[in-house]
């Protein structure tokens, strides 16, 4: 399991190589890479700052990871967040998640995003020509993250 918050650009090349190479039972491997856009809501996006309360963010997606492991049979799972300032076509986010068989990695890899997207403490401004604006969570994450139920801590999970 990998959990990383970091400013540096990340490799997927490199990372799905050292997921794959970890374990000969793995059978698939699904990712999801997420980019800053250059448009959101109808305005011109310059830039995105994101910010985060370090310990409780890692934390926090450790617990996501977590999760997805007790839910689907994993043999693997990353969550590599980017923070600081990002421009257009900057990678922010990427998330993957290992299994023997495509249906488990393909679920788990969609839920620790949708949980990522909606839980994990990360706060995002944008830079427009018109100023600076946070950005608020969008209904459409919490509509996704609502059909997976309750997030559980290890504490619950017994």
């Amino acid at each position: 399991m990998k959990i990383s918050v970091q400013t540096k650009d990340f490799d997927v090349s490199h990372e799905l190589a050292v997921m794959r190479s970890a374990n000969p039972a793995i059978g698939a491997v699904v990712n999801f890479v997420g980019l800053v856009r250059d448009r959101n809501e109808g305005h011109d996006i310059r830039a995105m700052e994101l910010e985060h309360y370090p310990g409780m963010t890692e934390k926090s997606l450790l617990a996501i990871a977590e999760q997805a492991q007790q839910r689907w049979n994993l043999i693997d799972t990353l969550i590599i967040h980017r923070v600081g300032v990002l421009q257009p076509m900057d990678q922010i986010v990427m998330v993957a998640a290992a299994s023997a068989h495509r249906g488990e990695a393909f679920a788990a890899c969609e839920f620790m995003m949708d949980y990522l997207k909606t839980e994990a403490p990360f706060w995002k401004k944008e830079t427009t020509p018109d100023g600076e604006r946070w950005v608020d969570a969008r209904e459409s994450d919490s509509v996704a993250l609502s059909k997976w139920g309750a997030l559980q801590t290890n504490s619950q999970v017994q």
